[in-house]
């Protein structure tokens, strides 16, 4: 006897496993993330000490996002059809080895195979699409929500956590040294990975019924609205994660503000992420997905406007930063749910893995054309301009999204 009414004995039951798949899910998303937006801090040390060009590192950095993208997928169906919990030890592996691999590399060819084409997929096999996919379909639809955007807001504490630390590591035991440091951190992604056992059972089906392929729901969802719907305002969303991550130190720089601005800006952006995400996950199971969708970006567009508008001071950059960060990555849990809701969970990190192609695209273009703007014009007013006409875009581009209102739970 537990001394436990058996209600009771049997809710403990049902969340302990559950509250074990969240954490491991949250902490591997936390590392994944730190670990990734850690290696622009390399840029400085390792071309100096091996000679090699800016744009050269930066190259190889640009094309991890785009084979991130391109591979996202692919691993996705492996996930789908295996389980997230194999493919995400996979890329584990595959971080410390191409950690590794930059540590050591003695040419920018090299380097460029590990940072960008073996990086690029570990990435994406240990990376955010398939986390979230895994979680999401081994949890009732009513946790679903709030559940993802613990998800996005443990990747955004991972990357206030681990950025600094990585940062101490190269002025500790400097930039090979911490790389080596990495790899090993990496590995911890296995163990926090084994909760995610959500290899596919075969479905409960009718008589007479044929559960759907991989091909069928890829295709039916090549042929949805809903599905362009979302893989363009993605897109919108990648171009304005990467130009501010990329290109708000430099714009602050430009503005003949402090540099320790630039660096706060883009902490206080990962810091009140954390609360846009967890405030995401809740309004996912409370309003419909497409308006809060429309919401996010009609807000980003606002911001921006008023932003561009302001004069630029410590203060204005800093209140932007914190309000764009509640902003930053609070599209993910509405878009995960409406994914799921409209194409099934049986093949979700395939589909989510093809809505997250969209937003790598969407974050080559950012970080890029913000590079050639201000190359070209000497400023980033076009570039400011064009974020703001596409949050615009972004924010009708999600009305005819097909978005039942979702079923009540029973308390």
């Amino acid at each position: 006897m537990t001394g436990l009414p058996p209600s009771h004995a049997e809710a403990g039951k049902r969340i302990s496993p559950m509250m074990i798949l969240v954490v491991g899910a949250v902490l591997t998303a936390a590392l994944a993330m730190g670990l990734r937006q850690s290696f622009g801090l390399f840029l400085a040390p390792m071309t100096m000490a091996n000679g090699w060009s800016a744009s050269g590192f930066a190259l190889a950095i640009a094309l991890q996002v785009l084979v991130n993208g391109i591979s996202q997928p692919i691993c996705g169906q492996i996930a789908d059809r295996l389980g997230g919990r194999v493919v995400i030890m996979g890329g584990a592996a595959l971080y410390a080895l191409g950690t590794l691999g930059m540590a050591l590399s003695d040419g920018l060819p090299l380097f460029t195979f590990f940072a960008g084409l073996v990086m690029g997929v570990a990435v994406s096999a240990a990376g955010m699409p398939v986390i979230m996919a895994s979680m999401t379909r081994l949890l009732p639809e009513s946790q679903r929500g709030r559940a993802t955007g613990l998800g996005t807001a443990g990747s955004s504490f991972g990357q206030f956590l681990v950025v600094p630390l990585a940062g101490l590591g190269i002025a500790g035991f400097g930039w090979q040294g911490a790389l080596f440091l990495m790899a090993g951190a990496a590995l911890l992604m296995i163990p926090l990975a084994l909760p995610l056992q959500d290899r596919p059972a075969p479905p409960a089906l009718k008589h007479g019924q044929v559960e759907e392929s991989a091909g069928a729901t890829v295709k039916r969802a090549l042929r949805s609205t809903s599905f362009w719907c979302l893989f363009f305002g993605f897109f919108v969303c990648g171009l304005h994660v990467s130009f501010l991550s990329v290109h708000l130190p430099g714009f602050v720089a430009s503005c003949h503000l402090p540099s320790f601005v630039g660096a706060g800006a883009i902490s206080l952006i990962g810091l009140f992420n954390v609360v846009g995400s967890l405030a995401s996950g809740e309004l996912t199971q409370k309003w419909r997905r497409r308006e809060l969708l429309v919401l996010i970006y009609g807000g980003r567009a606002v911001l921006m406007a008023v932003f561009f508008m302001a004069p630029k001071t410590t203060a204005t950059v800093l209140a932007f930063s914190a309000v764009m960060g509640v902003l930053w990555l609070s599209t993910v849990p509405p878009t995960v749910a409406l994914c799921a809701r409209n194409f099934g969970t049986r093949w979700l990190a395939t589909i989510f893995g093809m809505v997250f192609l969209g937003h790598q695209v969407g974050g080559f273009t950012g970080a890029y054309l913000g590079g050639v703007i201000f190359d070209r014009t000497g400023s980033y007013d076009l570039m400011w301009l064009i974020g703001i006409l596409a949050a615009v875009f972004a924010a009708l581009i999600h009305l005819p999204i097909r978005d039942p209102r979702p079923v009540p739970a029973v308390a």
